[in-house]
């Protein structure tokens, strides 16, 4: 596929992009290295792979949760700027 400043004027619209007059041969150059790499890529014969969701298999390894230093409801009060018995004050950010 042949990118010129057509394309590139297009794939900007679409995809909500201002693009300087003086960087169009940039992005042309840019975008037709990225095609030339995925022509590259689809001379690889496939047959027998599976699809990857994801790149490893890797599985997330969670920790428990375990409660090392608890702080009274005063003592978290106690470094607070502004409070009142029970909660912390802050200016008012939402007006009626």
């Amino acid at each position: 596929m042949k990118i010129d400043t057509n394309t590139v004027d297009k794939i900007a619209k679409l995809a909500r992009l201002e693009i300087a007059p003086e960087e169009k041969e940039n992005v042309i150059k840019d975008l037709s290295k990225i095609l030339s790499f995925m022509e590259k890529l689809n001379e690889l014969d496939t047959t027998g792979v599976e699809p990857l969701v994801y790149m490893s298999a890797g599985v997330n390894i969670t920790r428990n949760d375990v409660v090392k230093e608890v702080i009274t409801h005063e003592e978290a009060l106690q470094n607070a700027p502004d409070h009142d018995a029970d909660y912390f004050k802050i200016p008012k950010v939402i007006e009626k």
